[in-house]
């Protein structure tokens, strides 16, 4: 009798073991899964906050927990199953969504820059808004761009777990929608707030608080302008390197093959080796991304744009 509980608490320590190193497995691919979307990450964390520009300070959280609510809602209740059920037909068809995504984060990176180097004028479309009365508008239409970057993120998290059974991809998808939801969203919520907090600090008694209350007043807009330098620059690498390995994948193998090549030859590099052949092979997919991007932006900008006429005769 002593016998047989004693087996049975070993094959229930066993089982612990067990499912104890399946959850440190799902966790590390949510992890490397989460990593791979970052590009993604920083464009939409530095993207989020021009929604709330100019809002009334008090709806500013619940404007982004909205923002975030529906975010969420697209990554679980549309994008997750959606993303599962391909990947277990069809899955490279997977590839082939995974590069179309590639392309609109090119698009996205050279559209950014391109209006940087040839401003339109256009800055007041964001402010138009502002209103209080618009706010569902301005929620809804926030959804729907982050719709773009959330099937993104999903499906660059996709793409690292395909080996996994159903189970643990689902689990693992699921992880990363919560986790990458907490995170920017968060994010985003202590920058919007931060110029309030430097505001409160600025107006204590104590001389340190008031200094770090300047510096963050003051450093904010400098921060914005960082994100959207590293998100404009993120989404040319990601959207140039989910290129260059699709098509290695779908049998072009010449772009890649260039790539491994110079990361070889940097890896000679004594010392820099191997921060040099990152950096070059970073560079080459921004390359790409941005080669791309201005090809699609130039197909793009002589497409009717009724958007745009619209908004004129409003004007």
């Amino acid at each position: 009798m002593a016998g047989g509980l004693f087996g049975l608490l070993d094959d229930v320590a066993a089982l612990a073991k067990l499912a104890a190193a399946s959850i440190d497995d799902v966790g590390a691919a949510a992890g490397r899964a989460s990593v791979k979307a970052a590009g993604v990450v920083v464009d939409d964390t530095a993207v989020t906050p021009a929604y709330v520009h100019g809002i009334a300070a008090e709806r500013e959280l619940p404007i982004i927990r909205r923002i975030a609510t529906g975010s969420l809602r697209n990554k679980v209740l549309f994008i997750l199953p959606a993303a599962l059920v391909l990947s277990e037909l069809v899955p490279t068809l997977v590839e082939i969504i995974l590069m179309c995504g590639g392309c609109f984060l090119a698009y996205e990176g050279a559209h950014k820059l391109h209006a940087r180097i040839r401003p339109h004028g256009d800055g007041h479309a964001a402010a138009a808004v502002h209103e209080p009365a618009d706010e569902p508008e301005l929620i809804r239409g926030a959804v729907r761009t982050d719709f773009i970057l959330s099937a993104e993120i999903m499906v660059i998290a996709l793409k690292e777990v395909l080996d996994e059974g159903f189970v643990s991809r689902a689990v693992i998808l699921l992880i990363v929608a919560f986790a990458i939801t907490a995170v920017v969203y968060g994010v985003v919520a202590l920058i919007v707030k931060m110029d309030d907090i430097g505001l409160r600090l600025a107006e204590s008694d104590r001389a340190g608080s008031q200094r770090v209350g300047r510096a963050l007043v003051t450093g904010m807009p400098k921060l914005l302008a960082v994100l959207s330098v590293v998100g404009t620059a993120a989404m040319l690498w990601v959207g140039g390197h989910i290129l260059l390995v699709g098509f290695d994948e779908l049998g072009w193998h010449g772009p890649y093959d260039v790539v491994h090549h110079v990361e070889e030859w940097a890896h000679d590099v004594p010392v820099i080796g191997g921060v040099l052949g990152w950096l070059l092979a970073t560079a080459i997919a921004a390359a790409v991304g941005l080669a791309v991007g201005l090809v699609i932006l130039a197909v793009v900008s002589r497409l009717p744009r009724r958007g745009a006429a619209r908004h004129a005769d409003a004007h």
